[in-house]
């Protein structure tokens, strides 16, 4: 994508193919991670997919659109969280644009970001919607927990989504990035090269 301005929305073909691809891949992660009860929530990974292939203005529209469909379809808190996905898009597109995909290593770096950006982001959602909870089990014994040792509920918190974050966001970066590597090498000179289909 380097030589490209990539704060600007490019909705050539193949990146509107995208969309719905992303969009997929985030709904069916969130869905299989609720049906299994998993303390992950998944819904990232198409976000993130579109963000290293498309830039973070094709990656914040991928995650926003899903939070909508899955608010208005399943769970109306989605729509809140609409603002997690938009940064993580917006993060991931940009770092993929700085060459964080040369090699595993740099994936890892990316990871902890985004990581490090949703749990800054949805902190503050979660004080104003869940009393500071995450929704996951694990993390909101932990967030129990730190009250009793934490003076300041933000940070207990803040600390609660990170340790839900990081692993999701590990897991979630590094299964997009799986899926980008093993792309059809025509299919990343489409995108890299801005050539539409």
């Amino acid at each position: 994508m380097k030589g490209k301005n990539i704060w600007v929305l490019d909705l050539s073909t193949h990146k509107l193919l995208l969309l719905p691809a992303a969009i997929g891949i985030n709904y069916i992660g969130k869905l299989f991670a609720q049906l299994l009860n998993l303390p992950l929530w998944l819904d990232s990974i198409g976000t993130l997919f579109a963000s290293m292939l498309g830039g973070p203005l094709i990656g914040a529209l991928s995650g926003i659109i899903n939070n909508t469909l899955y608010g208005l379809l399943l769970d109306p808190m989605s729509f809140v969280y609409g603002l997690t996905s938009v940064a993580i898009g917006l993060l991931a597109g940009s770092l993929s644009y700085k060459g964080f995909l040369e090699n595993w290593r740099k994936v890892f770096v990316m990871s902890g970001l985004v990581a490090l950006v949703a749990a800054v982001v949805s902190t503050p959602l979660n004080m104003a919607f869940w009393d500071g909870k995450t929704g996951i089990m694990w993390a909101d014994i932990l967030f129990d927990t730190a009250q009793e040792t934490v003076p300041a509920i933000w940070l207990y918190s803040f600390l609660a989504e990170l340790a839900v974050d990081v692993p999701d966001k590990i897991i979630s970066v590094f299964v997009s990035y799986a899926i980008y590597k093993n792309l059809p090498i025509n299919m990343l000179k489409i995108y890299k090269q801005d050539v539409d289909i």
